[in-house]
C-alpha cells in the first residue's frame, strides 16, 4: 500500500493550496480517508476526514472549519485537501491517512507527508 502526498509548498498568509494524496495497493472505496498535520514541536493531529460511505460525511477540526475542504475521487483513488485563507499557524507537515476503523484514531496506512509553510 502506498499513499503519496503532493501539493505542499511555501505560500503567504491568505493564499490557497490544494494537497493531493494518491493511493495504491488498497481498495480505496473501503477506507475512510483523512489528513493529519504535525507542526514543529507538536504532536500529529487530525485536520479533516471523509467517510467511505458518503462524500458528505466529513469532519474538520475547529481551527480549519470554513477554510479547508476535504474531498475524494474514488475513480482516481485520490483524496484532496483544499486549503484557503491560510494562516502561519497552518504551517506543518501534512500527512494523508487511510482507515478501516470507525473513529480514525489509528489509521492503517500513512503517507510520507508534504510540508506546508505559510509566511506572514
Amino acid at each position: 500500500v502506498q499513499l503519496v502526498e503532493s501539493g505542499g509548498g511555501l505560500v503567504q498568509a491568505g493564499d490557497s493550496l490544494k494537497l493531493s494524496c494518491a493511493a495504491s495497493g488498497l481498495t480505496f472505496s473501503n477506507y475512510d480517508m483523512g489528513w493529519f498535520r504535525q507542526a514543529p514541536g507538536k504532536e500529529r493531529a487530525l485536520v479533516a476526514r471523509i467517510s467511505r460511505w458518503s462524500d458528505t460525511l466529513t469532519y474538520y477540526v475547529d481551527s480549519v472549519k470554513g477554510r479547508f475542504s476535504i474531498s475524494r475521487d474514488n475513480a482516481e483513488n485520490t483524496v484532496y485537501l483544499q486549503m484557503n485563507s491560510l494562516k502561519p499557524e497552518d504551517t506543518a507537515v501534512y500527512y494523508c491517512a487511510a482507515s478501516r476503523g470507525l473513529d480514525f484514531t489509528t489509521p492503517q496506512y500513512w503517507g510520507q507527508g508534504t510540508l506546508v509553510t505559510v509566511s506572514s
